[in-house]
C-alpha cells in the first residue's frame, strides 16, 4: 500500500514525529511504501481562495503544493500528524489540508484511507475535543475511511509520551491493510 505521511510539526524530534516514527517502523515491516511530506519545513503557502483551480486542477501557486496534491492522489492512505496547538491542528498541517481544495473532487472520489496522529501537552479530555471533531468532519467531508486515530494526551516532550501511544502507532502501521 502507498502511504503518504503529512507531518505538521516544526519540531523534527518532537512528540508527534516521535509517535509517527513508530508507525513508520510498523508500516515498513509490513512492506508498505512510505512517502513523507514535511509540511512544517516545505515551501508551502496557504490557499488563496482564488478558485482558479476550480477544485479540480493545478494550484496557481509555485510552491510544493501541487507535488503534495499529486502525492495525495497517488496514495492509498494518508497519515495526518500534528501537535495540538490551541486545541487544533498546527498551522503547518492546516495549510497542507487547505491546499486539498485544488483537487477536492478527485480526493473525495478516491475514498482514501486515513490515520490521524495528534500529540498534546495537556492530559485531559478537553485538549483533544476540538481536534477530534475536526478529524470527524474531515473524514466525512472528504469521504475518506478512517483506519485509526492516536490522540496522545500528556505528551508535551518525547520523554512524556506514554508507551501505549508508541505501541498503538507501531501496531497501526504493522496491521494496516
Amino acid at each position: 500500500m502507498k502511504v503518504l505521511i503529512i507531518k505538521g510539526s516544526p519540531h523534527i524530534n518532537g512528540t508527534s514525529n516521535t509517535i509517527v516514527n513508530e508507525f513508520i517502523k510498523g508500516a515498513k515491516e509490513a512492506h508498505h511504501d512510505i512517502k513523507i511530506f514535511d509540511a512544517a519545513h516545505a515551501n508551502l503557502h496557504g490557499c488563496l481562495g482564488c478558485d482558479r483551480c476550480g477544485m479540480n486542477g493545478e494550484c496557481i501557486q509555485k510552491d510544493e503544493g501541487n507535488k503534495l496534491l499529486n502525492d495525495v492522489l497517488n496514495s492509498d492512505c494518508l497519515v495526518l500528524v500534528t501537535p495540538v496547538y490551541y486545541f487544533g491542528v498546527s498551522a503547518q498541517l492546516k495549510m497542507a489540508i487547505d491546499r486539498f481544495y485544488a483537487r477536492n473532487g478527485s480526493i473525495t472520489r478516491k475514498h482514501l484511507k486515513v490515520i490521524y496522529i495528534a500529540a498534546a501537552w495537556n492530559d485531559d479530555e478537553v485538549v483533544m475535543s476540538a481536534i477530534s471533531k475536526h478529524f470527524d468532519i474531515l473524514t466525512d467531508y472528504l469521504e475518506i475511511n478512517e483506519e485509526g486515530r492516536i490522540l496522545a494526551k500528556g505528551a508535551g516532550t518525547p520523554s512524556m509520551i506514554r508507551k501505549e501511544y508508541l505501541v498503538q502507532a507501531y501496531n497501526l502501521g504493522k496491521n494496516l491493510k
